[in-house]
């Protein structure tokens, strides 16, 4: 694609420091091709003219210029050579206008020009003394006897006058150019290195910011892995906890078969103690009834076995048998008291989940609930079990009639190690049956109190995977 900054600086380029070195190529192309063109016209003028005199040297000049033109494209090195051949060359010409042209020809205007191919052709103090030369060989032209000169003394004297006023003009003009695009060039280095400092400082910013980030990237996961740590700790704890309850379930639910046992042995033994005869039937009986209560024992022992097996594996179920198996667990701490848990049902609700962390979930709230009516002893205690589906989720009810939460409670409810049964309480109940809620079931907790009453609602969804 043609560039014209590119032409007119014959192909090279150049630098901030090196702008006077680009004008002048500018301005020495612009010269050759003005000048080549003012030689066309020349030669076709003085051909129709039928001057011939002046077309040889035209045509000669405006070779020199085609040579010119194109060694400036090829010999960087070479410009201060061209510069001066180009200056020899308009002195030459212009001092041939004065000699051998007239004054009604008028083609001493030209030489008005050479004040502008000085001051950019060569350097300012050679400018002047090719500027004194010309001046001299144009005011010398009228007193010497060699070439026939058509202009007076006063003529030659006016021009070399003019010639000094516009060469004064434009070297002024020049001047604030000059000054003017070394404030720009000031004004650039300025900015250039305000850029270079802007750009070190959003550097080093950037620096502090990756090291930052890196430093809160490694605190983030040491933080995260803390508390990975932590919720282990406090799943152990939580599991301990349970354990616990489910070994003083266990206690309780085995007391009264045992004494079953023991009483059927001592009622045989005192028997015999006494010398009394024991039937067959007798015998028989009691050992039918010791057997029956170790199967219930055995069966005891495989229902709490099935609870603690670390099965992660989901199993369809339908949801109301969870919540009889679940209050099974918890029916030996009810059974001297006047507490009535019922689980209401209109219909078989089938869901596929993790079976027995949901049952340690339901547990966990029931047991909460239990604890909370021994301790307030209200009338007719009740807890109710309801199960409801919304669309693809199950919601299960736990109601009880307690005497409620209180509300200064509610907000730190699920919080670990907040318990309010005192050294009873471990406090990590209902957040692990929160947490196993959330990351297993992908559900929630609610729970809501009023009336004496407390409202726990399990939202999970009803087929996981």
């Amino acid at each position: 694609m043609f560039k014209l900054d590119g032409f007119f600086t014959s192909g090279w380029d150049f630098d901030n420091s090196q702008q006077d070195l680009k004008n002048r190529y500018q301005m020495v192309n612009i010269g050759i091709l003005l000048s080549g063109g003012g030689l066309i016209y020349g030669i076709i003028g003085n051909y129709i003219r039928d001057i011939p005199g002046f077309i040889p040297i035209e045509t000669a000049l405006l070779c020199i210029n085609f040579i010119m033109f194109f060694a400036l494209r090829k010999y960087r090195h070479f410009f201060e050579f061209f510069a001066t051949a180009m200056t020899v060359q308009y002195t030459f010409l212009f001092l041939y206008l004065i000699y051998t042209g007239e004054p009604n020809d008028l083609k001493h205007l030209w030489i008005f020009t050479y004040p502008v191919i000085l001051l950019y052709f060569q350097k300012a103090i050679h400018a002047v003394y090719w500027l004194a030369f010309i001046l001299l060989m144009i005011i010398a032209a009228p007193l010497q006897n060699f070439v026939e000169i058509k202009y007076s003394m006063y003529q030659v004297t006016y021009i070399s006058f003019v010639l000094v006023i516009i060469s004064i003009i434009i070297y002024f003009y020049q001047r604030k150019i000059d000054e003017a695009r070394s404030i720009i060039l000031e004004q650039q280095n300025m900015l250039r290195n305000f850029n270079l400092e802007l750009e070190k400082q959003v550097k080093d910013k950037t620096t502090e910011l990756v090291k930052l980030n890196e430093s809160l990237e490694l605190k983030v996961e040491q933080k995260v892995e803390e508390l990975r740590k932590k919720d282990q700790i406090l799943e152990a704890q939580s599991k301990q906890a349970v354990m616990g309850e489910m070994i003083s379930m266990i206690a309780h639910q085995w007391r009264q078969p045992l004494s079953t046992i023991t009483l059927q042995i001592a009622n045989l033994q005192f028997k015999q103690l006494l010398g009394k005869e024991r039937s067959c039937e007798e015998i028989d009986a009691a050992l039918s009834n010791i057997s029956d209560t170790i199967v219930y024992l055995s069966d005891t022992i495989d229902d709490f076995k099935t609870y603690f097996h670390p099965d992660k594996e989901m199993h369809n179920i339908e949801i109301h048998e969870l919540l009889h198996r679940t209050l099974n667990f918890a029916l030996s701490r009810v059974r001297d008291t006047k507490i009535k848990i019922s689980i209401n049902k209109n219909g078989d609700i089938h869901v596929k989940t993790y079976v027995n962390e949901l049952i340690q979930v339901v547990l966990n709230i029931l047991n909460n609930a239990i604890d909370a009516h021994n301790e307030k002893r209200c009338k007719e205690p009740m807890i109710s079990l309801s199960v409801k589906v919304v669309e693809d989720s199950v919601f299960i009810y736990i109601e009880d009639n307690a005497g409620g939460i209180e509300s200064e409670n509610m907000p730190r409810l699920f919080e670990p190690y907040f318990s309010t049964k005192g050294k009873n309480g471990t406090g990590l109940g209902l957040y692990m049956s929160q947490m196993i809620i959330q990351k297993q079931f992908g559900g929630e907790i609610d729970v809501e109190s009023s009336n004496g009453k407390s409202l726990f609602v399990i939202k999970i969804p009803k087929n996981i995977g």
